[in-house]
């Protein structure tokens, strides 16, 4: 297993670590595996940025047309699911609360408004998330509490409010 060191951003290999649960330990956040790991790299992480000085991540996902939702969402129509960008969010609030040291498996919580102005299509070259944090607990109770942007190339095309993600140690 290896130990955590924090580092302020990550390559694919070390994603791909965390989603065999090798980056927080047994029993501790860990991303998921391809297909359903929906971003190829963190580009910054800290836990001082962002307007309210909790934290900010920043991720981006490669586009190509082979990528496997594009010919179930929605047949020759091919689109990423709204639900995929709102999930890669959720799975960037997870790994913010494991890498600043919260113990437990990661669970979307829910999150307050979601709004869709676009589309994720083959070609879009690179999906760009951005989460704010809001709020983080890191006591018993580990929840972060987050605002996230996705751009496709450069374009703000979803927004969340208020992501919620929480810990829990079984």
């Amino acid at each position: 297993m290896t130990i955590h060191e924090p580092q302020s951003r990550y390559e694919l290999d070390e994603l791909l670590a965390c989603a065999r649960g090798e980056m927080f330990g047994p029993g501790n956040a860990q991303l998921p595996s391809p297909p359903m790991l929906l971003f190829d790299r963190i580009t910054t992480i800290n836990d001082d940025g962002g307007p309210h000085g909790k934290g900010y991540i920043e991720a981006e996902f490669d586009i190509n047309p082979g990528l496997w939702f594009f010919d179930c969402h929605f047949k020759n129509d091919p689109v990423m699911p709204g639900s995929l960008g709102l999930d890669a969010m959720w799975q960037l609030v997870g790994f913010y609360l494991g890498w600043i040291g919260g113990k437990g498996r990661g669970r979307a919580l829910g999150c307050g408004e979601v709004k869709f102005a676009g589309e994720v299509t083959p070609d879009i070259k690179v999906v760009t998330y951005k989460v704010e944090m809001k709020r983080v607990i890191n006591r018993r109770l580990v929840m972060g509490i987050g605002d996230a942007v996705l751009e496709a190339d450069g374009n703000v095309i979803y927004t969340a409010q208020d992501l919620r993600v929480g810990l829990y140690q079984r």
